[in-house]
């Protein structure tokens, strides 16, 4: 089965929604690990507020950012295949699978984003990375709120883990990733 990709058919799909005057709105989903038995419960906890988001109909697109880890499939893949498992229609999936890092994520995501004419963003990923990824996401010239995902099904060491590791994560982001001037959205 083939599936769409950031490629030039994405910008094709995304051209109707324009004529209409609706406003676009577009969760992008940050990746997370594939393991040998399938998406992380960490991957599959982002996708599911992708998906919410989509279904209380505060997002009209969804884009997928990730790419191949240590297993296939490619974490985009991973993640339109649990939006498609949860009724979010295959054209409103958008997959960004080249991405092998936050920073990569949102920079590999803003030529979408341009061809969907600079729509409201919310970045999906888990509350201690939500605040890097905004960082990273202001640095490159995006306004984007954040959503993130109930922390049900994460141990406790998984968490304080995760939070300490994004210590020095945001710092380093902060001293390293430089500001753009131009304004996207």
């Amino acid at each position: 089965m083939t599936r769409p990709r950031a490629g030039r058919n994405w910008r094709r799909r995304l051209r109707p929604d324009h004529d209409t005057g609706a406003e676009v709105t577009v969760a992008l989903i940050l990746g997370a690990a594939v393991w040998a038995q399938g998406p992380s419960p960490t991957l599959r906890r982002r996708a599911g507020v992708g998906a919410q988001l989509f279904h209380q109909g505060k997002v009209t697109h969804l884009i997928g950012c990730g790419g191949l880890g240590r297993h296939p499939p490619t974490e985009a893949a991973a993640i339109r295949d649990i939006l498609t498992e949860a009724g979010v229609p295959a054209d409103r999936i958008i997959d960004e699978d080249r991405s092998t890092s936050t920073l990569e994520n949102i920079t590999f995501a803003l030529p979408i984003l341009t061809c969907l004419g600079n729509p409201g963003v919310v970045i999906v990923t888990d509350v201690y990375h939500a605040p890097r990824a905004r960082l990273i996401a202001r640095r490159l010239g995006l306004s984007a709120k954040s959503g993130s995902p109930p922390l049900r099904g994460a141990s406790l060491r998984q968490f304080v883990r995760s939070a300490l590791r994004e210590v020095p994560a945001y710092l380093w982001a902060w001293l390293t990733v430089q500001r753009n001037t131009s304004t996207s959205t």
